[in-house]
């Protein structure tokens, strides 16, 4: 317990450092996109004129300097003020909390579909490895991997709401149903189906192949054969020391895509009209938004380093010999 707890802080720190260095780099990066936000917003109000764009400039701190931006910036920031959207008229951190359970519903439905799928795809593999259900599975997986998922999606809109009519092709939920409870829940795990496949798909791929060629790798260890000359049932020798084993750097390597899954949404969220922050971000985006832009990208790295903090802990429980350190 008391390893956990040392662990943790020194893993605080270090997050709150690295939390730091991302919100500096986002601040100059997101500063360096062409366009200059006083006047869209000047130009979205109907008055482009000089004197309303240098206050709207001075209204969004843009006249000051450079290094007294950042400073305000990183300061607010360690507040949780992520400061106010002027095209929107609401605070930033109201605007991504709004949109941010729609994104983790998405990114958790397809996550756990891509895991489960995956691994589950590799062990099946791995068992018939050289046989036709080990090459069809390995085909399947490298055509997902190897399909942009923008494609993917609009393919399967065709397919499932288009050409069948099983599923709804884009949005959260039913517009004007008035659904409650158990009926909105189903409703919107209705609309969820098609993006959060969509999303998962690359990842199964990826989780697939990964616990295919780890499981082949641990199979031929010697304590697997010590297992075997034992005379331990094969479905326990598998179970207990090959894919206990072969898991650990399929955890790895989802805790490090766990996060990025956020990013990934972006794309799928604006081809299903799904309201997350991803869609949020790249309206931002289109309309020079800076502070939601900011403000998304401190948030999604949050959730990056919680998950890493998250995937150390999950590898020291599935291998009890890894302490954390």
């Amino acid at each position: 317990m008391k390893d956990t707890a040392r662990f943790l802080g020194r893993r605080l720190i270090k997050s709150l450092v690295v939390l730091a260095v991302i919100a500096i780099f986002n601040f100059f990066l997101v500063r360096a996109a062409p366009g200059d936000p006083a006047e869209l917003l000047a130009g979205m109000s109907g008055a482009a004129d000089a004197e309303t764009v240098a206050k709207i400039r001075a209204d969004i701190g843009l006249d000051k300097p450079i290094l007294t931006q950042l400073g305000n910036y990183l300061g607010d920031v360690a507040t949780l003020d992520l400061g106010f959207s002027m095209v929107r008229q609401e605070p930033v951190l109201n605007l991504i909390l709004a949109h941010l359970p729609q994104t983790l519903l998405l990114t958790l439905a397809a996550f756990v579909m891509a895991l489960a799928a995956g691994i589950f795809l590799g062990v099946q593999a791995a068992l018939r490895v050289g046989k036709w259900g080990d090459s069809v599975i390995s085909t399947v997986a490298m055509l997902f991997y190897a399909t942009p998922s923008f494609w993917i999606g609009l393919m399967m809109v065709l397919l499932f709401s288009v050409n069948l009519g099983w599923l709804p092709p884009f949005g959260y939920e039913t517009v004007g149903a008035g659904y409650t409870g158990w009926a909105r829940m189903l409703d919107i795990g209705h609309h969820l189906i098609l993006p959060a496949l969509t999303l998962g798909l690359f990842y199964m791929a990826i989780y697939a192949r990964l616990t295919r060629a780890s499981m082949l790798e641990v199979s031929h260890m010697d304590f697997v054969k010590t297992a075997r000359a034992k005379g331990m049932p094969e479905g326990m020798v598998i179970r207990r020391h090959v894919l206990r084993n072969a898991l650990l750097p399929v955890i790895t390597f989802a805790g490090l895509q766990a996060g990025s899954l956020i990013g990934g949404a972006v794309l799928i969220e604006t081809v299903f009209a799904w309201p997350g922050i991803g869609r949020l971000a790249f309206d931002a985006l289109m309309q020079r938004d800076y502070a939601v832009l900011l403000g998304v990208f401190f948030i999604a790295s949050v959730i990056v380093v919680v998950m890493n903090i998250l995937t150390d802990i999950v590898y020291s429980i599935v291998d009890p010999r890894i302490e954390l350190k």
